[in-house]
């Protein structure tokens, strides 16, 4: 073996281990593949993952939220139709439906170009990659962030904020931000809180630094829509929806209401999620 051959055996060798090192290219996107999908890091690169099985809840499925139905499905009409839109937080009552009106919204408008894209909270820092991928798209994105909320000191927090209404260069035209959360504000409240107030000469209170940064996350998205814990005839009835969506008839629903109450109260909520689960239970076991 000559010297030159040898070398090239070498350099074959280096570039070998030098390939199993790097990370492996992130898969071309086929955005034909999916109305849906979900951000990923492979090796600290993110990609976009496309989601082949999305929920066929429909609008007409959520029951008695129809006041955050309409503010929501409005918003994104306008979003569709490529008129001014507003990025969105819901919160309130765990399990009324937040995240399942987002998803509901995306059935209903995917044909005419509504897309999803799901991220965690722990990647909120690519939220600038994931706008610069999709910025000369066709489509029309939702960003949206499930169950969000941030403990003091998260880096994530400053990231959303920077996205939302921070960053020198202007939010592109395709996407928004849709957030649900339990926590009006994003993050924990203190009694302590309280102490930062500012008591003014003429008896006005103004709110203190810690106050104000608590707020100031909420405050960027433009649309907030509150949701409430479900009183119990509300609770029936999105039970007798659900009930009939698993194929029983009125006499199956009368028959059920005392069992449904008992399933609500042994889980300590009336939610629009218990009515579901108890619907599919009782539903299962006549059948």
């Amino acid at each position: 073996m000559d010297k030159l051959e040898l070398f090239l055996n070498r350099a074959e060798q280096l570039l070998g281990r030098l390939e199993a090192m790097l990370p492996p290219a992130a898969p071309q996107v086929d955005w034909s593949a999916a109305m849906a999908f979900r951000w990923r890091k492979r090796q600290g690169h993110g990609y976009l993952q496309p989601v082949n099985a999305i929920s066929p809840i429909s609008l007409a499925d959520l029951q008695n939220i129809d006041r955050q139905k309409a503010l929501i499905e409005q918003n994104t009409r306008q979003f569709v139709n490529k008129q001014p839109a507003n990025n969105v937080l819901l919160t309130g009552a765990r399990g009324t439906g937040k995240s399942s009106l987002i998803k509901a919204c995306l059935n209903a408008y995917a044909a005419q170009g509504l897309r999803l894209i799901e991220v965690d909270k722990d990647d909120l820092h690519d939220l600038g990659d994931i706008t610069e991928l999709i910025a000369s798209r066709p489509e029309r994105f939702i960003v949206f962030c499930d169950d969000l909320s941030f403990e003091e000191g998260e880096s994530g927090y400053k990231a959303l904020k920077v996205a939302l209404d921070g960053s020198v260069s202007a939010q592109s035209d395709n996407v928004l931000i849709y957030a649900t959360s339990n926590r009006r504000h994003l993050l924990p409240e203190y009694m302590s809180d309280n102490e930062t107030y500012k008591h003014m000469p003429d008896g006005e209170i103004h709110p203190g630094e810690v106050v104000e940064e608590k707020i100031s996350l909420s405050e960027r998205f433009g649309l907030w829509v509150s949701f409430y814990p479900f009183k119990q005839n509300d609770y029936l009835t999105i039970v007798a929806h659900w009930l009939r969506h698993f194929g029983c008839n009125d006499a199956d629903i009368e028959q059920a209401r005392g069992d449904a109450l008992v399933w609500a109260l042994e889980r300590g909520s009336r939610s629009g999620r218990v009515a579901w689960q108890f619907a599919r239970d009782w539903s299962g076991k006549k059948a």
